[in-house]
């Protein structure tokens, strides 16, 4: 049998990701292809690290986009910088924390897990308190809970690690791109992220980047790397000075990452996370609007992830459907604790944008009066107008 041309429905992609990729974004893939190691590719490579570097806040030297996606930079850090023996604190808040846990565990680390209830951040002062009581060689922390909305604040938490010889190891899969995030600054060692929400880029791709402390608690490990495709010292040999052969690199992956990533640098950081902060406010006002409550306090709420309760007597699954069979737009259902409980609506990278929020409320509007929510006709488009104004 012989497939159809591929023809797949145009939709608004405003779920927890993948986002929409920007048009250049989609333009830069149809470039030709070089080999991984054509001198004009590396040239490539080492301008995309720059433009990372500039975008993740930091002047780490490993600094550079592993092949594969998002989990796959959860992964790296922790059985780069864990070895069996070591102990290691975990923060989880949410689905993502969770599986920060589950992923520590198989490196045969001794993990503490600190858990909070889904959809409130951590008090710092507690994590504080474990950490000084604990002393552990790491800490992995989620910035920004897909699955709840919820941002984590990181003030302080790195000169605290630095003070007690413990690596910081940061969940930046949602926030790069999106809001505020200064490695450098923050003192974070170890961060991952992805190329899917708010870089702009289709799904593949997981920038990473190792501060000077992570490398050398890489440098200094007993044991191998448990995973040969994601140990850092290999890697970084083809990202690194010498460029000897690793794998061979999604080509046209970096050619977009490339380009998602002159795009933000064009927009610049600041605007880019005012736009994020603007169209955020625009939905939250419309969500409010045809009833729609938020999980996460006002004090730790994402911009560019809305997590939003689902009224009582409104079905999940059908509504959603609704929602893309009949306007051509994605949202997301809630995971764990919130599965069949919660919608999560993105509004990150390109899809960050006015248009955007004006379409999934009109669209909401009509699904949730056809599901029997009493909703008055245009409040939430009203609501968002005015908060543009």
């Amino acid at each position: 049998m012989i497939a159809s041309q591929l023809t797949p429905s145009t939709r608004l992609l405003l779920g927890p990701g993948p986002s929409d990729a920007h048009p250049r974004v989609l333009t830069a893939m149809t470039t030709p292809l070089l080999g991984h190691l054509d001198p004009q590719f590396l040239e490539i490579m080492t301008e995309t690290q720059a433009m990372l570097r500039e975008v993740f806040g930091t002047a780490n030297r490993l600094t550079f986009p592993i092949s594969a996606t998002g989990m796959a930079g959860m992964e790296a850090c922790f059985v780069n910088l864990l070895e069996p023996g070591d102990s290691v604190v975990v923060c989880a808040a949410g689905f993502f924390g969770v599986r920060m846990i589950d992923i520590a565990e198989r490196t045969g680390a001794k993990v503490i897990a600190l858990q909070q209830k889904w959809g409130e951040a951590f008090d710092l002062d507690r994590i504080f308190e474990v950490l000084k009581r604990e002393r552990p060689k790491a800490i992995g922390i989620v910035h920004a809970e897909t699955s709840t909305g919820v941002a984590q604040s990181l003030e302080g938490l790195g000169d605290l690690c630095r003070e007690l010889g413990t690596l910081l190891i940061v969940d930046c899969v949602t926030s790069l791109g999106c809001t505020p995030l200064k490695l450098d600054e923050l003192k974070i060692d170890a961060a991952f992220s992805c190329s899917q929400k708010g870089l702009g880029c289709p799904p593949g791709l997981s920038p990473l980047s190792f501060g000077d402390r992570a490398v050398a608690a890489l440098k200094a490990r007993k044991t191998k790397v448990q995973s040969w495709y994601l140990d850092m010292t290999a890697i970084e040999s083809y990202w690194g000075g010498d460029r000897s052969y690793h794998h061979t690199a999604p080509i046209s992956m970096i050619y977009a990452l490339r380009e998602g990533l002159r795009i933000v640098l064009e927009e610049g950081l600041e605007a880019r996370w005012a736009r994020h902060r603007r169209n955020h406010l625009a939905l939250k006002a419309g969500l409010e609007a045809i009833g729609l409550n938020y999980i996460a306090a006002p004090e730790c709420r994402l911009p560019q992830l809305n997590a939003v309760h689902i009224p009582a007597g409104v079905e999940d699954i059908p509504n959603r459907k609704r929602m893309l069979t009949d306007f051509g737009i994605e949202i997301g259902g809630g995971l764990g604790d919130f599965k069949g409980k919660a919608w999560r609506i993105g509004l990150m990278g390109y899809n960050s944008k006015p248009s955007s929020v004006f379409q999934v409320l009109a669209a909401l509007e009509v699904v949730l009066r056809g599901a029997g929510a009493k909703v008055v006709p245009g409040a939430g488009v009203a609501a968002a107008e005015s908060a543009y104004d």
